[in-house]
This record gives C-alpha cells, structure tokens and sequence, in this order.
C-alpha cells in the first residue's frame, strides 16, 4: 500500500471556509456587545438598562451577521455559478481549445509542452469541468461558497461570543460594570485571537495581540461616548 494512504494528510486551509465565519461571528460578537455594554454602563445607567441593551444587541447582532453573511457568501456561490456554466458550454462547443488552455497552465507551471497536454488531456477524460474550475478559475471543493454554513456559524458563534460580556454585567455590582467587563471581554478576544490563530496555523502572539489592540480601542471609544453623553443628558 503506497505512503500516502497509509498517512492522509490534513491540512489547515480545509477549515478556511467555517474558521473564517466562525472568528468573525465570536470576535464580532464580543467586541460589539462589550462596546455596548461599556457606553450604556459609562452613561450612568442601571443594571438593568444596561442587560436591556446588551440582549438586544446579541440578538440583532447575531440576525445581522446570519443576514450579512448569507447575502455576501451568496452573492459568490453566484459569481461561481455563472463562471462554471460560462466554462460548461465553452466545454461542450470548443473541447480542443479547453484542452489546449489547460495544457498552457501547466505549461507556464513548469511542465514540458508534450507532457503538459498529456496531462490536460488525462484531466479533460475524467472530469473536464473541474479540472477548469480548480486551474482556471480557482474554485475547489475547499474555497467553493457555502453560505447557508458561513451564516449559521457566523450566527451562533456571534450568540456565544456576546454572552460572555453580558454573564459579566450578571456578575458585577453596578459601579464596577465597564472595568469588568471592559477587562474580562479583552481576556476573552486574547483568548479567541489565540483559538483562531492556533486553529488555522497561524502566528499565536500576533493574533492575539492585533485582536486585543482593537478591542481595548472599540471599548475606549464607546466608553468614552457613553460618558459624554451620560453627563451631557
């Protein structure tokens, strides 16, 4: 039995697809609910007011990711779609021109002409559209749109992600709301930078600092609005 069957290898861009909405519902989820949180809390308003707020802001926040992401992964099955039947009937009406525009990708790729079109030809006889799909459109198995996936995973790990400030404010007396939250939803991003970044393979520190950076910036910011017009009102 040959190597490769023996040790399948899994790679990490396979996750790139449900990674990609995963982080972004979370890191979006705790950053825009916290964000909320902390300028309703710095506005001098109750314990109460500020739940209010921050529920609200789960729940919108998680229909508008679902939304957001299904509209915008939809719109490039779309663009996939047209490109594959555009590719289907340039198959059907001119197969020797597919074939030879296969064979120059490999060409410039680094094969000898004879044996570039040997294997474009090897391709075209087993499956010539995904053949063309994968060389020269650039679409896989792996990259192809999913946007029903990308919108329920943005929308749940939005939900899980802005429950976590919000079981803070349930926890905090009153005059401690926007320190512990503020600090407990910075732990929180650092945390989910680092799953991410660990998860795709990418630099740990990195991640987990560009995440924190702006994070700590978005609270800051709202912080300082709520306080402002907390005194203005």
């Amino acid at each position: 039995m040959a190597r490769i069957h023996l040790h399948p290898e899994h790679h990490l861009v396979d996750r790139i697809g449900w990674l990609r909405a995963a982080v972004l519902g979370a890191n979006d989820g705790i950053l825009s609910t916290a964000s909320l949180i902390v300028g309703v809390a710095a506005a001098a308003a109750t314990k109460n007011a500020v739940l209010v707020a921050g529920v609200a802001g789960l729940v919108a926040g998680a229909m508008s990711m679902a939304a957001g992401e299904y509209v915008s992964v939809s719109s490039q099955s779309d663009t996939e779609q047209a490109d594959l039947a555009r590719e289907r009937k340039e198959l059907r009406d001119n197969v020797e021109f597919e074939t030879e525009e296969l064979a120059q990708i490999y060409v410039r790729r680094g094969l000898e002409p004879p044996l570039a079109r040997k294997v474009a030809r090897q391709l075209m006889a087993k499956d010539a559209l995904t053949a063309h799909a994968r060389e020269e459109l650039g679409i896989s198995e792996i990259t192809t749109a999913r946007p029903v996936q990308a919108a329920l995973t943005s929308a749940l790990t939005f939900s899980i992600g802005a429950a976590l400030p919000l079981l803070m404010v349930v926890i905090s007396p009153i005059g401690a709301i926007v320190p512990i939250v503020s600090a407990a939803s910075l732990g929180f991003l650092a945390l989910l930078g680092a799953i991410g970044a660990r998860a795709g393979g990418a630099n740990v520190l990195r991640a987990t600092a560009r995440v924190t950076f702006w994070g700590a910036l978005a609270m800051a910011l709202t912080a300082g609005i709520g306080k402002v017009f907390g005194t203005v009102v």
